[in-house]
C-alpha cells in the first residue's frame, strides 16, 4: 500500500511553508491511521470484491475516518489480486450490474469491411473465449455505428520483394576479411603486431 500513488499522496501537499508542513503532517497522521485500519481487517481472504468493501466500510465507520477516494483505491489495489476463482466485479454504476471489464484481457479484432460485427464474433472469438463480449459503447464518429471504420494496407504483401540471400561461401569470405582486419587492429592496440 505504501508503494501506491493515492496513499503517497496523502502526505504530500502542493503549498509551501507552514501551511505545506502542517497538511504533510496531518496527511502522514491520516497514513497511520489508515495503516491501523487495514491491520485491524485481520487476514481473511474474500473471494468477492463487495463482501470485502462492506468489511471495509464497517471498520471505516468504526475507526471514525472517511477515506478519500484515491485512498480507498490505494487500499483495493494493495490488498488485492487477480484471482479466476473470486466472484466477478461488476458495475455498480449499472442497475443490471453487468461484469466490469478485465483490461488485461482486453482485445481487439480487425473485421472485414463486407462482414457483420456480431456475425465475426460468433465465428472467430466466441468459440475461444466464451465470456467475451463487443464493447457497444465504442462507436464510430463518422458513421455512428459499433466498432471503428478503417482499412488496412499490409505494405508487406503489396510492396515487399523478395531477394535472396548471398550464397553462404561468399558471406563466409566477408567473415574471414572481417576477423583479419580485427585481429591487425588488435595487434596495433597490444602491440603485437
Amino acid at each position: 500500500m505504501e508503494d501506491e500513488k493515492g496513499f503517497q499522496a496523502l502526505a504530500q501537499s502542493k503549498k509551501k511553508g507552514a501551511a505545506a508542513a502542517k497538511e504533510q503532517a496531518e496527511g502522514r497522521a491520516q497514513q497511520e491511521a489508515i495503516r491501523k485500519l487495514v491491520c485491524a481487517l485481520g487476514d481473511t481472504l474474500y473471494k468477492d470484491r463487495d463482501k470485502f468493501e462492506r468489511v471495509l466500510d464497517a471498520a471505516e465507520k468504526k475507526a471514525g475516518l472517511a477515506l478519500p477516494g484515491p485512498a480507498r483505491k490505494a487500499i483495493l489495489s494493495a490488498l488485492s489480486e487477480r484471482d479466476e476463482t473470486a466472484e466477478i466485479c461488476r458495475d455498480k454504476n449499472d442497475k443490471a450490474g453487468k461484469p466490469e471489464p478485465d483490461s488485461e484481457l482486453r482485445d481487439t479484432e480487425s473485421v472485414p469491411l463486407s462482414e457483420s460485427i456480431e456475425t465475426f464474433f460468433e465465428r472467430e472469438v466466441k468459440p475461444h473465449v466464451p465470456e467475451a463480449w463487443i464493447d457497444e459503447s465504442k462507436l464510430d464518429p463518422k458513421d455512428g455505428q459499433v466498432g471503428l471504420v478503417g482499412y488496412e494496407i499490409n505494405f508487406n504483401r503489396y510492396f515487399y520483394r523478395y531477394t535472396p540471400p548471398r550464397p553462404l561461401e561468399a558471406i563466409e569470405a566477408d567473415i574471414r576479411v572481417l576477423e583479419t582486419e580485427i585481429m591487425q587492429m588488435l595487434g596495433e592496440v597490444t602491440g603485437t603486431r
